[in-house]
């Protein structure tokens, strides 16, 4: 790997390791909807400036939820994408009114135990909440997403009840969360952040999560529906116990 195509500071060694981190973390996105941008995020906070991080991550996990969308787009409910959003927009507009500055481990612990919550509670299939259920899960998990800011987890673990199909769930979830993270680089440009120096480096990073959807999504056809389920209880329960536990911490 030629370092011209590396922002200074990062090594070929470190570049070469963040590509084979990107195809993993997209192939675990592909299979099992969740998991794989939270620890990209992590492991770039590693190699990154913090004020790019946030932007390159977007960016990346744009091109990775995009190329998701290209490779399962049959199995997308695109129906549901529309009346979720209009919700989100209306959540967003009351959350920003209403948002305010809680401690870091209050907002864990808000959000480990609504995963909890919602992972374990009995929820109605899609069928059965129509276009209005769409629209007011958009409202309460953007509202919600604006007090604890992941909403990654929130859609998952809403979302995982109401979808009966595993192959619609990662799908119709890989457009939406395409959406949010191209609104995001939308706003990050117009704020002015320069990525010009890190285009080689994300560039790289976007084809090798292409190649980890296309793994993941081989895997995905192959799993049995009851393993994906407990499989994405396992990483819900993970999540939330380790945010609970955080909150727990910071509060003491």
């Amino acid at each position: 790997m030629t370092a011209a195509l590396l922002p200074d500071g990062l090594s070929p060694a470190g570049a070469t390791f963040l590509v084979v981190v990107s195809f993993f973390t997209s192939a675990l996105t592909a299979a099992f909807a969740l998991g794989g941008g939270v620890t990209l995020l992590a492991i770039l906070s590693l190699f990154l400036p913090v004020q790019v991080l946030v932007p390159v991550h977007g960016v990346v996990q744009f091109a990775s939820n995009f190329g998701r969308v290209l490779v399962q787009r049959r199995a997308v409910r695109w129906w549901v994408i529309g009346p979720f959003f209009v919700g989100a927009a209306i959540g967003a507009a009351i959350g920003a009114r209403f948002v305010v500055a809680l401690p870091e481990a209050v907002l864990d612990l808000t959000l480990g135990a609504f995963l909890l919550i919602v992972t374990f509670a009995r929820l109605p299939k899609l069928a059965a909440i129509g276009p209005f259920g769409l629209a007011l899960t958009g409202l309460a998990t953007t509202f919600l997403s604006m007090f604890v800011g992941a909403t990654g987890p929130i859609n998952v673990a809403m979302f995982s009840k109401i979808f009966a199909d595993r192959r619609s769930l990662v799908a119709t979830l890989a457009a939406i969360t395409a959406i949010q993270h191209a609104l995001k680089v939308v706003a990050f440009f117009a704020l002015g952040v320069a990525l010009s120096r890190y285009a080689g480096l994300i560039g790289l990073l976007a084809a090798s999560g292409f190649a980890g959807t296309l793994a993941g999504t081989h895997l995905l056809k192959r799993l049995d529906e009851r393993i994906f389920r407990l499989v994405l209880t396992v990483i819900l329960t993970v999540l939330a116990a380790d945010l609970i536990r955080r909150g727990i911490t910071g509060l003491w």
